[in-house]
């Protein structure tokens, strides 16, 4: 069976299992949806956020791009997917919270660590660039575990950059939206959430 006729076939699984169980759910949101919570992820491959939250079809408003990064406000410059699925989130559908969400062994933090100039990426270090500054703090700090201390630095990066836009600040300011931290180990399956204010990031204790 070939890679794409394995989707195919989940496919098949889903009709006959998941739409089926949740026909109601489905009928809902064939008309709109009303997702409480917007996730900013990364497009690895390996850290799918429905999967990690076990969310149902319609609960989170999903972006992912390399390195999970939010751009800082602008107008000008090129086409701004992140910001316009950011605008549309906030302005038009409401979302009450927006969790940007790191992760472990991150492709994008690795490139943004080894440096840029390679012949063959001709959008992602430009992309990646929004890392710089974070970079050069993590590097002088000489921690243990480069990697990662850009990881969770990426995070707060995003965080600070989304408070660039005037309709998150104003929405967050009136109480009407609060942005998060998290990070996720795939080594461990844990989640770390961000502790603004003291600026770490701690493992989200399990629950039986």
């Amino acid at each position: 069976m070939s890679e794409f006729q394995a989707l195919l076939s989940g496919y098949n699984r889903f009709r006959s299992t998941g739409y089926r169980d949740q026909r109601r759910r489905w009928d809902e949101l064939a008309t709109g949806q009303e997702p409480p919570v917007m996730i900013i992820g990364c497009c690895d491959s390996r850290v799918d956020p429905a999967t990690i939250f076990d969310t149902m079809p319609g609960q989170v408003f999903i972006l992912r791009n390399v390195a999970n990064l939010v751009p800082p406000f602008e107008l000008g410059g090129g086409l701004h997917g992140v910001s316009a699925a950011l605008e549309f989130a906030v302005t038009k559908l409401g979302v009450k919270h927006i969790l940007v969400m790191g992760h472990g062994m991150c492709g994008g933090v690795s490139a943004c660590l080894a440096g840029h100039g390679e012949p063959d990426r001709i959008f992602i270090d430009k992309w990646i660039g929004l890392l710089d500054r974070a970079r050069d703090k993590v590097l002088a700090e000489t921690p243990a575990d480069p990697q990662r201390a850009l990881e969770l630095e990426g995070v707060k990066v995003s965080l600070a950059n989304l408070r660039t836009f005037p309709f998150v600040a104003e929405r967050e300011a009136a109480g009407q939206l609060e942005l998060h931290g998290g990070w996720f180990s795939i080594a461990e399956g844990t989640l770390y959430t961000l502790d603004e204010q003291a600026g770490k990031f701690a493992p989200l204790p399990d629950r039986d």
